[in-house]
């Protein structure tokens, strides 16, 4: 084992045995006082972050990828409101989440504890290193934070803002800590502290979450890669779809809810297809469609199976002809990554049906998929988007961050 990788999981072991100790009071301060610090210091965040976005401009990274890296006084602004929406959540540790009484007459208690130490590895976002450092120190929990290496300038100067605003708030410097090496086999080592680490959440593309699962010997929350779906039924609003479908596609691309695969009820290609592709095409989108499509506009490339399967993060956009709900129901368990899926419909009963066959977590009627978000479902951000079914799914904000504890009160009680 790597001894720079062994030590980073002591120290975050030992912190969080110190956090168990410290009350809800404190932890408010600390966020108050995270709050001031980066305020403060958002000149020195958005030069790093700078520094940043040159290397990835000098690497020929995307512009998709480059707007997931940007930090600017917008971003930071959102990092600050998230803060104050996590300090002013409920504490959930401790909270009785249910309790009875034993025939015997010993008292039973169900109550939240921390997870312990988690292991965020992530990639280009350096918000994330704000927003799973404040949700995981409202639910007593330390982290290791392992980034992408094109955002190592701006993780380094949020997560020593982050120390810096914890021993202000007398409070573990190591309940957050990054790891500042990139290379992959520190994270491949990480994966395997089980004496130091109680769980490992991945943040990022299909590879990312592919390479995790392979290598983890600690238990892993599956969340990210989102191959997100619509679907147009033949009894949609052609104006409602058009406005979600160009939302969903091209308000901010590189994000894992954004739509990769537009599927439309024969009976609507006509009646939509043309307008939507103007406007698509005025937003810069390339398309890619199967044969209806392309026999209706055939200025698009001709999509292959691999299309159906591919997160694109990008200005990029799959469209699929489907002749029934039930063709589209099948199309989405097939190849979503069960992450978030829309109908787009104004008949109640196929809504329904919808709702209750897509295996995804985030369902969506007549609504854009962009939607799925911790800020925007009023968690003040999310530490991920678990497309598992164990323990967590959807945005995991404060509370998914918790396990559960029976403390069991007798007096003298034997069976």
């Amino acid at each position: 084992m790597n001894e720079y990788v062994l030590e980073l999981g002591k120290k975050s072991k030992d912190a969080s045995k110190k956090l168990i100790k410290i009350d809800t009071v404190t932890k408010n301060n600390f966020f108050s006082i995270l709050k001031n610090n980066l305020d403060k210091f958002r000149e020195k965040i958005k030069e790093q972050n700078q520094i940043d976005i040159e290397n990835g401009e000098n690497k020929g990274l995307t512009k998709a990828f480059l707007d997931r890296l940007l930090l600017t006084d917008s971003r930071i602004d959102g990092m600050l409101e998230s803060i104050e929406i996590v300090r002013n959540f409920k504490d959930p540790i401790g909270e009785i989440v249910e309790g009875f009484r034993h025939s015997k007459g010993m008292e039973i208690k169900k109550v939240r504890v921390p997870l312990g130490v988690i292991a965020m590895i992530y990639e280009s976002r350096p918000n994330v290193s704000i927003d799973a450092s404040i949700l995981c120190l409202k639910a007593s929990n330390s982290i290791i934070l392992r980034g992408g290496s094109d955002s190592i300038n701006s993780n380094k100067v949020l997560v020593n803002i982050v120390r810096k605003s914890l021993l202000e708030a007398n409070m573990p410097e190591d309940a957050v800590i990054l790891m500042e090496k990139t290379e992959r086999e520190h994270v491949n080592d990480l994966l395997k502290l089980n004496d130091y680490i109680d769980v490992a959440i991945p943040r990022g593309g299909k590879g990312l979450k592919k390479a995790i699962m392979e290598n983890a010997t600690i238990p892993v929350i599956e969340t990210g890669a989102g191959v997100c779906h619509i679907y147009v039924d033949s009894e949609a609003s052609k104006e409602k779809a058009i406005e979600i479908i160009i939302n969903s596609k091209t308000q901010r691309p590189g994000v894992c809810n954004a739509l990769e695969t537009l599927l439309i009820h024969k009976d609507k290609l006509n009646e939509i297809l043309p307008e939507l592709v103007n406007k698509l095409k005025e937003k810069n989108v390339e398309l890619r469609g199967d044969k209806r499509v392309l026999e209706i506009v055939n200025t698009m490339k001709e999509a292959t199976e691999e299309d159906w399967d591919t997160e694109y993060l990008d200005l990029i956009l799959a469209i699929k002809t489907v002749d029934s709900l039930d063709e589209a129901i099948n199309h989405i368990n097939e190849h979503s990554t069960k992450h978030s899926d829309a109908i787009i419909t104004e008949n109640f009963d196929k809504a329904n049906t919808f709702t209750k066959e897509v295996d995804s977590a985030c369902v969506y009627v007549n609504a854009s998929t962009r939607f799925t978000d911790g800020g925007e479902f009023g968690f003040g951000g999310e530490i991920g988007i678990s497309t598992q079914k164990l323990h967590a799914r959807g945005p995991m904000g404060v509370r998914e961050l918790t396990s559960l504890k029976y403390i069991i009160s007798g007096n003298g009680q034997i069976r």
